[in-house]
């Protein structure tokens, strides 16, 4: 991984449920409050995607909330109880 995509995915971890901005994950990973026309949060999401998914395009780990941001969900697992 990237410096910048451990940089997301601890935002991400240590924001586990809640939905980051796009403005607070540019801020807070590359320092610009800058959101024109750049693509770059995007491509990093999508690299970030294909490292941690089992099928990116249809993603479950790391999912994108339209119109704002994304958001890292941890599906629980259940335990196996002892026998």
């Amino acid at each position: 991984m990237t410096f910048k995509e451990c940089a997301l995915l601890k935002l991400f971890m240590n924001n586990g449920g809640e939905v980051l901005t796009r403005k607070r994950l540019m801020m807070e990973v590359w320092d610009t409050d800058y959101l024109g026309d750049t693509r770059t949060l995007d491509v990093h999401i999508r690299w970030l995607r294909e490292k941690i998914e089992d099928s990116p395009s249809e993603p479950s780990f790391l999912r994108n909330v339209r119109g704002v941001g994304y958001r890292f969900e941890v599906q629980k697992r259940k335990r196996k109880r002892p026998k």
